[in-house]
């Protein structure tokens, strides 16, 4: 919690325009009858139109992509798991592009853009669970095969696209496939709130029965838990919230991975602590970043996706490296 808060006000405190914590949080305490504002309109403007939806909207970007790769993680039992398994990325990826190239001209048109990268995303993941999890027998290594396949798909289908559309288009497609928050605003917050608010509930209400799950599909089997209908369940939370997130911020890596690992470094292998504190950590995780992107190079801007690798990388190679002096 003291990172969250750390973060937050990270992502309203610094920026090109310097305003202090006490001008912000008094503004803040204004606006519900408490004392007086000693901030000009323009930097109220800044903090509350500008800052203050990027910073929320990292906040639920964060929770549901760190979540949704806990979840994932516990669901295939694989540590390397991440909220794109189920070929997330690959069909939002097709989806954007469609936009772009044949909607708008080279353009991200904002109506279209999050809608088709919605669509495809949740496409993908439906044709993944078609093909690799109806079966009564299906395992978590037929599903995630079934990904790779689904995502191999669509991924030449969007390199198709590309080739046959303009550079500026080509441009167009790389920076949305690189994930930013500079084009949040309130109207995309409220409109992806209730997906992720419900898909991150559904996953952490989850918990119990991720824990015994990781001892193997037919021992929890043997102890009254339906192992099919629970992950049909999840994967669809997962994957729906995850979409969601995507279609709005586009794709940002590493969130979903590093936080899991993180979390399970400092508390244990219990999913019910995992995944309500990759809640929390996962927000506070992106804001950071998001603060890293937007200032290191100001008054240009990092692509969100380039900061979550470059700090993301080195995590995972320690936490790695720490794993394994641990176990030898």
């Amino acid at each position: 919690m003291v990172v969250l808060v750390i973060a937050v006000l990270c992502g309203l405190v610094i920026g090109p325009t310097s305003i202090s914590t006490w001008h912000i949080v008094g503004n803040a305490l204004s606006h519900v009858g408490v004392g007086h504002s000693t901030l000009t309109p323009l930097q109220s403007l800044i903090i509350w139109q500008v800052r203050a939806p990027r910073m929320v909207l990292g906040l639920v970007a964060g929770a549901m992509l760190a979540v949704a790769g806990s979840t994932f993680q516990g669901v295939f039992r694989n540590p390397l798991a991440d909220p794109y398994l189920l070929g997330v990325a690959a069909g939002a990826g097709l989806g954007a592009t469609l936009a772009i190239v044949n909607i708008g001209g080279g353009n991200a048109v904002p109506t279209w853009t999050p809608l088709l990268a919605f669509v495809g995303a949740m496409v993908s993941v439906a044709l993944t669970w078609l093909i690799g999890g109806r079966s009564l027998r299906s395992t978590p290594t037929t599903l995630v095969l079934a990904g790779v396949a689904v995502s191999a798909l669509f991924t030449s289908a969007q390199t198709y696209l590309q080739q046959e559309s303009s550079s500026q288009s080509i441009a167009r497609v790389y920076i949305w496939l690189l994930g930013s928050l500079a084009s949040a605003s309130w109207s995309s917050i409220v409109l992806i709130v209730p997906y992720v608010a419900v898909c991150v509930a559904v996953c952490v209400l989850a918990g119990r029965a991720l824990d015994v799950m990781s001892v193997g599909d037919d021992e929890a089997r043997s102890l009254g838990l339906s192992v099919r209908t629970l992950r049909l369940v999840v994967v669809t939370a997962a994957s729906l919230g995850t979409a969601a997130v995507v279609s709005a911020v586009g794709l940002i890596g590493f969130v979903g991975i590093i936080v899991p690992h993180i979390i399970r470094l400092l508390v244990g292998t219990s999913y019910r602590r995992i995944l309500p504190l990759s809640v929390v950590f996962g927000a506070a995780f992106l804001v950071l970043c998001d603060t890293v992107a937007r200032t290191v190079i100001a008054p240009s801007e990092l692509p969100l996706g380039v900061v979550t690798a470059v700090i993301g990388a080195p995590v995972f190679v320690v936490i790695l490296s720490a794993r394994r002096l641990g176990t030898s």
